[in-house]
């Protein structure tokens, strides 16, 4: 969710690469419903681990910024980059797996995580060129 917000919001600014501590390959469909309720297509996305973004090529120390959403995210990618001058922040983002009972219930969950995503974005980055562009 939180690359495809980033990529809406601000289209062809920052190079913007999504990864995690495991990789499902699949992306869950409750994530998948409700960035498609925000004009997001994220259902062809695969996740990556750290491990497979430098099994693909992707040298870590290039980046500039890496922002961890999990406790587990946050501690893989300080022991990645202890050798290397790029900046790491912690966003404490809801974790909406496993949250509700109902469809219903696990939907709101997901909307809630996404929206805490967008809260904080806003708030690091400044207001999105997507909108700004549409006024």
């Amino acid at each position: 969710m939180a690359e495809a917000l980033m990529k809406k919001l601000y289209p062809g600014e920052a190079y913007v690469q999504s990864a995690g501590v495991h990789s499902d390959l699949d992306v869950d469909g409750f994530a998948v419903a409700v960035c498609e309720e925000m004009g997001m297509e994220i259902h062809r996305h695969q996740a990556r681990s750290f491990d497979d973004l430098k099994d693909w090529g992707d040298d870590i120390s290039s980046y500039d910024l890496i922002i961890a959403l999990s406790p587990a995210s946050q501690r893989r990618v300080l022991d990645l980059t202890r050798f290397y001058h790029l900046e790491v922040e912690y966003w404490p983002i809801m974790d909406p797996t496993g949250i509700g009972e109902t469809r219903d219930a696990k939907l709101d969950a997901y909307r809630q995580a996404r929206d805490q995503i967008l809260k904080r974005m806003l708030a690091r980055f400044g207001p999105s060129t997507a909108t700004l562009n549409a006024l």
